[in-house]
């Protein structure tokens, strides 16, 4: 069984460090399923790659759409329009039993079972997008796993740049590089805290929160949004050291009055306790 707090301090300090992410994206589910039997998903997503496998021949392009087709169509695997910021779509476990997603837990799906099946497939993060490339012999092949693992060229992912967060993009090769997996990490639970703060859900999103915290433990901003969702749940003298840090080391900001004030009433609530 992974160590899972480990695993994150290794990432910290090595962004592409050698784990698996599918084990760890499993690992980070048990803080809300905690009987979740990893092993088993893992041995599923083996045995989707051991049926993909004989199907990934000829070049890189024709390899990737046979892994393609194999999950999204054959397998049903799709993007969750109707109910996209629901926390379910950010657990790997989740996503395997509904087969739906969001656009990073898809490409998941597709980094594990293309890398059990013998094709090195990356995740790329767009702002406000996420998709997949496979990559073979200096040659790359980007796709859109949240769009029924259709194609991309450079152009197409600035156009859904644009479409999904009204931003002009370019995409440069630098652009298009494959994030490390600390980043994937990351970002995969950027999206949970977003979904638990989105239902006004604290006590989660505080433990999602702790789990970014190791990861990113220079990260001021995290500090102040830990802080600040601390004392949501009633947990003033948790919160003081991170407003007080926020404070002390983010550069002065239009939020700094906010923070401060917020600090106070945390001072002042464990001062009437004691």
């Amino acid at each position: 069984m992974m160590n899972l707090d480990a695993a994150l301090s290794l990432l910290a300090q090595n962004q592409s460090a050698p784990l698996d992410l599918a084990e760890l994206a499993l690992a980070l589910a048990r803080d809300e399923h905690p009987s979740l039997d990893v092993e088993a998903y893992l041995a599923e997503l083996d045995a989707m790659a051991r049926e993909v496998r004989p199907r990934l021949r000829g070049g890189l392009q024709a390899r990737t759409r046979a892994l393609c087709r194999y999950l999204f169509d054959d397998m049903g695997f799709r993007g969750d329009d109707a109910d996209y910021y629901n926390a379910r779509n950010s657990y790997l476990n989740e996503v395997m039993d509904r087969r739906r997603g969001i656009p990073i837990t898809l490409s998941a799906v597709a980094m594990a079972v293309g890398a059990r099946a013998g094709l090195q497939v990356s995740g790329v993060g767009l702002p406000g997008h996420f998709v997949a490339k496979a990559t073979a012999d200096g040659e790359e092949a980007l796709f859109d796993p949240y769009h029924g693992g259709r194609l991309l060229t450079p152009a197409d992912c600035e156009t859904l740049v644009r479409q999904a967060a009204g931003l002009e993009f370019e995409a440069t090769p630098a652009a298009l590089e494959a994030a490390p997996l600390c980043q994937v990490v990351i970002r995969m639970l950027t999206n949970l805290k977003g979904a638990y703060l989105r239902a006004e859900d604290f006590s989660r999103a505080v433990r999602v929160m702790r789990r970014l915290r190791r990861l990113s433990p220079d990260d001021v901003m995290q500090r102040r949004d830990l802080g600040a969702t601390l004392m949501r749940i009633g947990e003033p003298g948790q919160a003081i050291d991170h407003l007080d840090a926020y404070l002390q080391l983010a550069p002065p900001g239009e939020d700094a009055d906010l923070v401060r004030k917020l600090l106070g009433q945390a001072r002042g609530m464990v001062a009437r306790w004691n």
